[in-house]
């Protein structure tokens, strides 16, 4: 295992920028192992694909691979095995519309136009992961949630780069397994299921249940990968698995059949819960053999990742089955367990097999790393690295973040920021007393440290304000 990160030692964000400058002017690492040619496509010269799977309010420990013992996971694990499993990578933030917008846009959320739930229809002002790869010639499609455009806003995704998008719009539409809509680029699609009292936007329980919605993402990218055998594609799929149906109550863990955990001595909807993380598991499992069965596994590269910590919603208690595993937190927290996620990299040819990185990154450098690798432009503004290096095992020529940081505009508002082992939280921001814990000897930030290291405080709240940029504040915000 690699030492982890150590804290750079100018913590100006002037100078973080001029390293990324000069590291995007310069280029990272060429890729030291070609992909290997297919034997059915001639795809090892083209530009790899890339798929993206995103899992919604997944936990750190939550598959196999990252300590899970109960739930099983096997395709995910596999995958780790195939590829590099990050130790140390981080969401965008703690809930999924200013963490998803962080993906997309390369910027963290004191930069970022969305900084809580509530905040989809603000403009993004940025260049989006998809826009950039398609100007390198990229097919883009997205299936699943998009949390950061309403229905009717310039934010929807057929406006930010995507050529074809199937899913919901809205994350409280999301919150129902059995919609009785989906939207197909701008256009409302009919589904079987039957949901009386439907809200305006979407949400509410399904009293038949007929058409899974999960389900049909999957089936959606499989279709899709058919059909771009002969070009590079971006596909992204954020699915909603395992998020709670929130007004479903203490029933929320909406799931087809609980498979094998129907015999466990379980509350049912810590079964269900289980059965949606294997759910989840078997699509990728169905991705990766479609990627092979058409000769693209060896030229595409493969992300699996959650856009924040467990939540405690819809009856599921994280407790129960460790969602966390050894951090402290969940969804809407800004303790590691509700900001670091299982990560893994699977990218034949450059990822080596059984390989486990603590390179400290984060959401917003997978804009910049696809960027790099598709030969398209880099974006102007970006607070994300190329990660190549890191991705490839050679963190001698990884250039490191000064610091990460988040922000969180729901309850009393909080600040966190991450420099080497120190991690310091604010709440409420800007104002509010700031805790400091060292991440190397108190992983579960039990212990808050700020009195005896005052120099260390002064540091990060010094960051803090430098990351942080104004953004208004809306007084009522929806969960999601």
């Amino acid at each position: 295992m690699c030492h982890p990160d150590r804290l750079v030692t100018s913590t100006s964000f002037k100078l973080r920028s001029i390293l990324v400058l000069l590291m995007m002017a310069g280029g990272c690492a060429k890729n030291s192992h070609p992909a290997a040619e297919s034997s059915t496509h001639a795809v090892a010269s083209r530009k790899p694909n890339i798929v993206f799977i995103l899992a919604d309010d997944l936990g750190y420990g939550d598959v196999g691979c990252y300590g899970q013992k109960r739930i099983k996971t096997p395709n995910i694990d596999r995958l780790s095995s195939q590829g590099v499993r990050f130790t140390q990578f981080y969401a965008g933030d703690t809930v999924c519309t200013p963490s998803r917008c962080c993906l997309m846009t390369g910027l963290h959320t004191g930069h970022c136009n969305e900084r809580g739930n509530g905040d989809e229809s603000n403009p993004i002002n940025q260049p989006t992961m998809p826009e950039i790869l398609k100007s390198a010639g990229y097919a883009t499609a997205g299936m699943g949630k998009w949390g950061i455009g309403e229905p009717g806003t310039p934010n929807v995704p057929t406006n930010q780069g995507f050529d074809y998008f199937f899913g919901y719009l809205d994350n409280v539409h999301a919150h129902n397994y059995y919609p009785s809509f989906l939207w197909r680029n701008n256009e409302k699609v009919k589904l079987e299921n039957i949901v009386p009292n439907e809200k305006p936007n979407g949400g509410g329980v399904s009293s038949n249940k007929a058409q899974y919605s999960d389900d049909l993402f999957a089936q959606e990218a499989l279709n899709f990968i058919d059909q771009h055998k002969d070009q590079p594609f971006f596909l992204y799929l954020p699915f909603t698995i395992p998020h709670a149906n929130d007004e479903a109550g203490k029933h929320g863990t909406e799931v087809p059949s609980l498979g094998r955990y129907a015999n466990e001595n379980w509350p049912d909807v810590e079964k269900g819960y289980a059965a949606m993380v294997t759910r989840l598991d078997s699509y990728v499992g169905q991705i990766m053999a479609k990627l092979k069965a058409d000769g693209l596994d060896d030229n595409t590269i493969v992300v699996f990742t959650s856009d924040n910590g467990p939540h405690k919603e819809g009856g599921h208690d994280p407790a129960f089955f460790d969602d966390w595993g050894p951090l402290r937190g969940f969804k809407r927290d800004m303790f590691e367990g509700g900001i670091r996620e299982p990560m893994i990299v699977r990218w034949a040819g450059h990822t080596h097999p059984h390989t486990t990185s603590d390179y400290i990154g984060g959401f917003q450098d997978f804009l910049p790393t696809f960027a790099q690798v598709a030969g398209a432009p880099q974006p102007k503004r970006t607070d994300g690295l190329i990660f190549i290096p890191a991705i490839e095992g050679d963190l001698r020529h990884q250039l490191r973040h000064a610091y990460l940081y988040w922000e969180f505009y729901e309850r009393q508002t909080s600040q966190a920021v991450r420099a080497g082992d120190w991690k310091a939280i604010r709440i409420p921001m800007l104002t509010g007393p700031i805790q400091l814990y060292n991440l190397r000897t108190d992983l579960h930030e039990d212990h808050d440290v700020a009195a005896q290291h005052p120099d260390e405080v002064n540091a990060l709240e010094e960051m803090m304000n430098e990351a942080h940029t104004a953004h208004p504040i809306p007084g009522q915000r929806r969960r999601s």
